[in-house]
Parts: structure tokens; C-alpha cells; sequence
């Protein structure tokens, strides 16, 4: 698992390349969830994620809940079709705004 971070215009941009499950989930949790700061802005690229466990969803949700708790905004992009499957049907995506390209989710973290 690859786990890139950069701040683009006060966003943090999180580029993830690989497999998230239980080997790789509680890694990916240590740097990302931190991101979750008052306001915070994060935008997580998952177009290179070809595979997420349950703990990559626990990650998700653990993210969702700090960044909500603070007035923070959090947007996935590039779900694969498998992973938004596994997402709508485990109930998760309504917590998350999704969109197909990175430019989209800049877009929706600047409304």
C-alpha cells in the first residue's frame, strides 16, 4: 500500500495505491484520520484501490466520524464498481460524497 498526502489550495489530497484490508487498513487510519482537523477538507483518490476488507471500511467510517465531528468535509474518488457495490450494500456510501475524477471531488470540497 502507497499512501501519498499533499495539500492542494487547502485541500488534503490522499492518493492510495493498493489493497486496504487488515494488514494494510490500520497504517492507512494512523496517517489519514489525523487529516480530520476543524474545517478540515480531504479528498481520498481511490482509483488505484483495487481491493477494500471491512477494516478498510472502518477506516472510511472512523475518518468520516472525526471529520464530521469537526465540520469537516470528506469526498472518495474513482470507487471501483466492486468497492461501490460492497459500499451500498453495507450502507456506507450515504455517508460519503463520491465522484468519478479528482477534479470533480476539488470542485465539491470548494462548494
Amino acid at each position: 500500500m502507497e499512501i501519498n498526502i499533499k495539500t492542494v489550495e487547502e485541500i488534503k489530497v490522499v492518493e492510495l495505491n493498493g489493497d486496504i484490508d487488515a494488514n494494510t487498513a490500520p497504517d492507512v487510519q494512523k496517517q489519514v484520520v489525523p487529516l480530520a482537523e476543524p474545517d478540515s477538507k480531504i479528498l481520498m483518490d481511490m482509483t488505484q484501490v483495487p481491493y477494500m476488507s471491512s477494516a478498510g471500511l472502518r477506516m472510511l467510517l472512523s475518518l468520516y466520524r472525526q471529520a464530521e465531528s469537526k465540520k469537516g468535509k470528506v469526498v472518495l474518488v474513482g470507487l471501483s464498481e466492486e468497492l461501490q457495490d460492497t459500499m451500498s450494500v453495507t450502507g456506507f456510501l450515504d455517508f460519503f460524497t463520491t465522484v468519478e475524477k479528482v477534479e470533480e471531488g476539488m470542485e465539491k470540497l470548494k462548494e
